[in-house]
């Protein structure tokens, strides 16, 4: 059995156990916080929803969006509850509890990470990864008049051409980003080919928009530094030979104040294979 075969299996099991017990959402306003019953849903009825999305995923089977949503919803229960209790957030402790809902033990390529994001909304971002070939989705809370609110949602459903296969949200701060809240959504495989592709996001009163997408990069990495996004990838492969690259590239971005910028471009050398 090959590795998408073994997970399938394991989720199967997970399936049969669990039986017994917009790209221009309005930001911060546009979906209120989630309550009533999906709050009071158990930690199990997460966890037969998320191997399910999984598997479909893996089967090939057409995808639920409802179904996602309501995988989801349970999270942002979970999300809200802590940002709205009194006090500064404990992030650590949530994000252990988010850590402690995965299907597998130890978990592989499923995650659940709320992160804060920079800026002076004061906004957080919830990260979700349903596992070895699942969906990934980002939700983002915002405060409102009187409590936190799920604000906007990314995911294929909401933006059609959003690439899902695994993702990480990178907060952007630092080189002109000011009061901006940007951040970044980083989307792909993580075999040895690193290949990934980049979204830059930025709430507006509109709503979330992506103000910036690279290509599919190769051999790609990242670091977000206080001067700046730098991205590392491979900008020329042999065409006989995808694995080796030809030439490698260093790109740093700001933001100005009104628009994502490269400022920066470096050769660098082609790694040893």
């Amino acid at each position: 059995m090959n590795a998408a075969q073994i997970t399938l299996a394991l989720l199967s099991l997970v399936l049969a156990g669990s039986s017994a017990v917009g790209t221009h959402a309005n930001f911060p306003s546009a979906v209120e916080g989630v309550q009533g019953t999906q709050a009071q849903k158990p930690p199990s009825e997460f966890t037969r929803l998320a191997a399910r999305l999984a598997q479909q995923r893996l089967g090939g089977a057409e995808e639920s969006e409802k179904l996602q949503e309501q995988a989801l919803g349970i999270l942002d229960s979970l999300v809200l509850e802590v940002l709205d209790a009194a006090g500064e957030p404990n992030l650590d402790r949530l994000n252990q509890r988010l850590a402690a809902l995965a299907v597998q033990q130890p978990s592989v390529g499923e995650n659940y990470r709320v992160l804060r994001l920079g800026g002076n909304l004061a906004a957080y971002a919830l990260a979700a990864n349903f596992g070895l070939g699942g969906p990934s989705a980002v939700r983002l809370y915002a405060p409102t008049a009187r409590r936190y609110a799920l604000a906007a949602r990314i995911d294929r459903f909401a933006q059609k051409d959003f690439f899902d296969e695994y993702l990480e949200v990178v907060p952007v701060s630092g080189a002109g980003s000011g009061p901006a809240t940007l951040f970044v959504t980083v989307t792909g495989r993580t075999d040895e080919l690193q290949t990934g592709a980049f979204t830059l996001w930025r709430p507006t009163p509109q709503g979330v928009q992506a103000v910036w997408t690279s290509e599919i990069l190769q051999q790609s990495s990242y670091e977000s530094r206080p001067d700046g996004f730098w991205l590392t990838y491979c900008a020329e492969t042999d065409e006989d030979r995808p694995r080796i690259c030809r030439q490698m590239m260093r790109d740093r971005y700001v933001w100005d104040g009104v628009a994502w910028k490269r400022v920066e471009q470096v050769h660098l050398p082609v790694p040893k294979r």
